[in-house]
């Protein structure tokens, strides 16, 4: 790439993320501030939102490429729910020259990993044409771009994969709308990437061979049929020849894509057909066109390597530049006579699919008067393909979020699995409970599952700061598409609706939250180093638990309100210290984190009871909760109080009720309840021979809420 551009890139980047520009703010002179001479910036397009970038070295003064803003073409919401802004440059043949960052606000490169793995992915756009299919890997290796047959293959960035789907996207999608409006690209990339010629298969026709397979596509207009065109014309019965020799011929039209090496062999020769592939650029079309008869193609006063004005073509309702190749090259033997043929090209990047149907439309045109004639036109239409055995046809990719899908199948399959067995234990908890070793061994065992698979390893970790994103980009109007991008947390947020339902909200934050895992192991070893629990005063509890309701209430409205204060203050979150960038980032977010993990070998689980704005969430979730489903009997706090004093959660009040906004499942009092040798009531019975009955079903119950099963 240019030095200079390359630099006035980055300056530029770094300008304005001081600045903190807005969307769309960046105006031609701060552009051309950091686009010293020989490089100029012309005035913004008014029909795409970029500037043109021409040099005083270029004499015809033609765009050497554009730069714009992503911002401004693909505003498409990140993980956190702002759309990242990158500034983008694009050559005259549809090639990267560069893509700088300009602003985001993604969580993971904010404070987390840092902009330095992002800046270093975004360096390897520059060189990749975007006719060239792009995706990115699961992982940030450091290997380089690797170019999988017609696949361009980016390395994508560990613990940042769901924003780093959203970059390509954003970066491709905005590209791609300055190609269309400037250079000439036609959008095939929406469909998929196009057919490619077998450039190793070649079959010797002749030239009424190729007409009959439909290899060359041929029409054929008599006198009269071009009459009956203007039949309701102005124009109508002014053609004598019409009258006098209706089946004569006006125009003959033949078409043919040249690049299969069967067709253009014929139609050019084998030197004339070498000379064309030595001039077209990678990827290019060409085309050949001919006509006989009483009309032409082009005249005298045709100017050659310009675009011949009777015939266009379209693709899919989308009209592609023809321009003349100028070749200056014999006839081979065995075609017809002619009266005008051109070889002409598309642009480099058109986005032509040379394997689809191609409509090629003819202009007729006929006069009216002689001072201010008016001008009648109409269409000889040709729908031309060539024969599909002459082009591999790569299927369609998947939509980027699909690809994200594919590529985390294994975690995905993993965590489903866990799931059900997790559901399975929660629906029918007698087996694993009554011993309460076996409860701590399955129970220490899925935490570390979560902790280290679905935190560390899958990135699974639900945050209060997908609820904001949500709300920013529902706010800018842009939907939830974003949260595609991220299956793991998908699934985790579809797994933790379903279990609101049921068991409330204690199924994430006792068992599938990473950070509540962490929390727990923090108490284990405090334990271990012989530090005593304690717990603080209930009123001090009950302020500190309805405080978490106030932070969430306050990240929403500012979510909706002042969206760069909420980014902020979701730090309060020790989430992304912890488990995304697993303790990788600076010293003052670690040293938060660690004293939250202090506090909660002390306090049991203290973020998560008096702090966690995501846990407040999920307890007004768990409101939805159907069932009853923890075991109570009778004696439960009249006057039996084991399981209320055994609760770290303090989620059992003295009645014996349990508050299920409190209860993070633990299954601890399931186990008492099952257990004759800890369930005093069931002891004391046993002693006097008598059978204990479970407490009654209130009314407003199902009655399997008590059945402790």
């Amino acid at each position: 790439m240019n030095p200079v551009l390359r630099l006035t890139l980055a300056t530029l980047a770094l300008v304005a993320a001081c600045l903190s520009a807005v969307a769309g703010d960046l105006d031609r002179e701060a552009v051309a501030t950091y686009f010293p001479p020989p490089l100029q910036v012309g005035e913004k397009l008014t029909d795409i939102a970029a500037w043109p970038i021409t040099s005083e070295l270029r004499p015809d003064g033609e765009p050497m490429g554009y730069v714009f803003e992503s911002i401004d073409l693909a505003p498409i919401p990140g993980f956190e729910g702002t759309p990242i802004n990158l500034l983008v440059a694009v050559d005259a043949k549809g090639s990267f020259l560069d893509v700088a960052l300009l602003r985001q606000h993604e969580p993971v490169f904010l404070g987390g990993l840092g902009e330095e793995p992002l800046k270093a992915f975004l360096t390897q756009y520059q060189g990749i044409s975007l006719s060239s299919p792009i995706t990115v890997s699961s992982r940030y290796g450091g290997t380089g771009r690797t170019r999988d047959g017609r696949r361009v293959v980016l390395d994508g960035v560990t613990k940042a994969t769901a924003s780093i789907r959203i970059i390509n996207q954003t970066v491709l999608t905005s590209a791609l709308a300055v190609a269309r409006a400037r250079l000439g690209f036609a959008g095939g990339a929406d469909l998929g990437p196009p057919a490619t010629v077998r450039a190793d298969l070649y079959e010797p026709l002749d030239f009424q061979a190729l007409v009959k397979s439909g290899a060359v596509g041929h029409l054929r207009l008599t006198n009269a049929e071009v009459e009956a065109l203007y039949a309701d014309s102005d124009v109508a019965g002014d053609d004598p020849e019409a009258r006098s020799d209706p089946d004569g011929t006006f125009i003959e039209l033949w078409v043919a894509y040249l690049n299969v090496p069967s067709i253009g062999r014929t139609l050019l020769g084998d030197e004339g057909y070498d000379k064309l592939k030595w001039r077209l650029d990678a990827g290019q079309h060409a085309l050949w066109i001919a006509t006989a008869g009483r009309e032409t193609l082009i005249d005298g006063s045709f100017v050659r390597g310009t675009s011949p004005q009777k015939l266009t073509l379209s693709q899919g309702g989308t009209p592609f530049e023809l321009r003349d190749l100028d070749l200056d090259l014999r006839q081979p033997p065995g075609l017809p006579e002619f009266n005008s043929q051109l070889n002409v090209a598309l642009p480099p990047i058109s986005g032509l699919d040379p394997g689809g149907e191609m409509r090629f439309e003819f202009s007729l045109v006929r006069k009216k008067g002689f001072i201010l004639p008016e001008f009648i036109y109409r269409n000889a239409t040709i729908d031309y393909r060539a024969p599909e055995r002459w082009f591999d046809r790569p299927p369609p990719p998947p939509p980027e979020w699909l690809q994200a899908w594919q590529a985390r199948q294994t975690e995905l399959m993993t965590i489903v699995a866990a799931l059900l067995l997790l559901f399975t234990v929660l629906a029918r908890p007698r087996w694993i409970v009554e011993d309460a070793r076996r409860l701590k061994a399955f129970r220490l065992g899925f935490l570390a599952f979560t902790l280290g698979y679905i935190g560390w390893y899958a990135q699974g970790q639900l945050s209060i700061v997908q609820v904001t994103g949500a709300i920013k980009s529902l706010n800018a109007g842009a939907g939830l598409g974003s949260f595609l991008y991220d299956p793991v947390s998908l699934l985790m947020i579809a797994a933790t609706a379903v279990t609101f339902f049921i068991w409330g909200r204690g199924t994430f934050c006792g068992w599938l939250c990473p950070f509540g895992a962490l929390q727990e192991f923090s108490a284990l070893l405090m334990r271990w180093l012989g530090v005593r629990p304690r717990r603080l005063p209930a009123g001090l509890g009950r302020v500190l638990s309805r405080a978490r309701y106030g932070l969430l209430a306050l990240l929403v409205a500012l979510a909706a309100l002042a969206p760069q204060l909420a980014e902020r203050l979701v730090e309060v979150e020790p989430f992304k210290t912890s488990i995304t960038v697993a303790f990788d980032r600076s010293w003052p977010f670690v040293a938060y984190a660690v004293l939250l993990l202090a506090l909660a070998g002390i306090y049991y689980k203290f973020f998560c009871r008096y702090l966690c704005p995501l846990g407040a969430m999920m307890a007004l979730g768990g409101k939805l909760r159907l069932l009853a489903w923890l075991p109570r009997r009778q004696e439960c706090g009249k006057p039996c109080q084991r399981c209320r004093h055994d609760c770290a959660y303090d989620a059992i009040h003295v009645s014996g009720a349990i508050d299920y906004d409190d209860c993070f499942q633990c299954l601890d009092c399931v186990g008492i309840y099952h257990d004759a040798d800890r369930c005093a009531p069931v002891m004391l019975y046993r002693r006097k021979g008598r059978q204990l009955q479970p407490a009654p079903v209130p009314a407003s119950q199902p009655a399997c809420a008590t059945s402790g099963r």
